[in-house]
């Protein structure tokens, strides 16, 4: 009889501990901290449900690729290489990040995007305006 309740609590702890662990997911939000500095890698939509992305043609051949640097205090700098010395020009502001939405504000002038895609290489966002895909990498 003892036994017979000892394996009665063992597999009620077994099935509390297995349904325990099925709740806590995170409603499909990444774990990666956002924060860090991704350069523009490709630009692109979707076109009949499937994602065409190309090379991101903002990146000025022969200089270095554009950036954008999300930090821990939510400032977002984006950096623009451009002219024939590939001059540096960096645009300041904030950014906020709800659950899976990205808004950075330059000015006056936000933007929302959804984030498809954060690993520790790739940030992909969608502009919930635009519909265009941003793909950056570390």
């Amino acid at each position: 009889m003892k036994s017979k309740n000892i394996l009665f609590v063992l597999a009620l702890s077994l099935g509390m501990f297995a349904a325990s662990c099925s709740s806590d997911d995170n409603e499909g939000e990444t774990i990666v901290p956002l924060a860090g500095k991704y350069n523009l890698s490709k630009t692109g939509t979707i076109e009949n449900g499937n994602e065409v992305l190309v090379d991101a043609p903002q990146n000025q051949s022969g200089c270095s690729r554009d950036y954008l640097e999300l930090k821990l205090s939510n400032a977002a700098v984006i950096g623009d290489y451009s002219g024939e010395n590939c001059a540096l020009v960096e645009t300041t502001g904030t950014y906020v990040r709800s659950h899976n939405d990205l808004t950075i504000t330059i000015g006056n002038a936000s933007t929302t995007s959804d984030i498809m895609n954060l690993t520790n290489k790739e940030l992909k966002i969608k502009d919930k305006a635009t519909g265009i895909i941003t793909v950056y990498t570390r």
